[in-house]
């Protein structure tokens, strides 16, 4: 059975909408024509998140999401994407959103990295903002 988990490393973070963010997520994989295995979210600080950016990806710069793509077969998401709720609140504040909304546009980025969307150029990230926007507004968090 497919699985979409939510853990934290170093801080303490509860979730709302759980279940709604879980179906939303499984949607978004399904429309897109993949097949969902299994998804970890990994809720953390900053510092927490810096280290794997460090580690895994030789960058020494703070960052909101780091994703890792698992998956062996082609059309199959399994992954764990890293999240920093440090960077998470910091943007809610900045963009004047709501932290939870933030959270979200974080989650479906990082899902959108499974799905084979990148973001490293002008023409890339346009197309991943436009995909992040379409399907942010088929979930409803009130």
């Amino acid at each position: 059975m497919p699985k979409i988990n939510f853990f934290t490393e170093d801080i303490t973070h509860t979730l709302k909408h759980k279940t709604r963010i879980r179906s939303w997520i499984a949607s978004t994989i399904a429309e897109e024509g993949y097949q969902l295995t299994e998804l970890n979210f990994i809720l953390c600080s900053d510092e927490y998140l810096l280290r794997i950016n460090q580690d895994y990806l030789q960058h020494d710069d703070y960052t909101d999401v780091i994703t890792f793509d698992n998956a062996e077969a082609p059309k199959t998401i399994v992954g764990d994407i890293f999240i920093s709720v440090d960077r998470i609140k910091e943007n809610a504040q900045q963009f004047g959103a709501d932290t939870l909304e933030e959270l979200c546009r974080v989650m479906i980025h990082g899902t959108l990295h499974l799905l084979g969307y990148k973001d490293k150029t002008k023409a890339a990230k346009t197309l991943m903002t436009a995909k992040e926007d379409y399907y942010l507004a088929s979930i409803s968090l009130t």
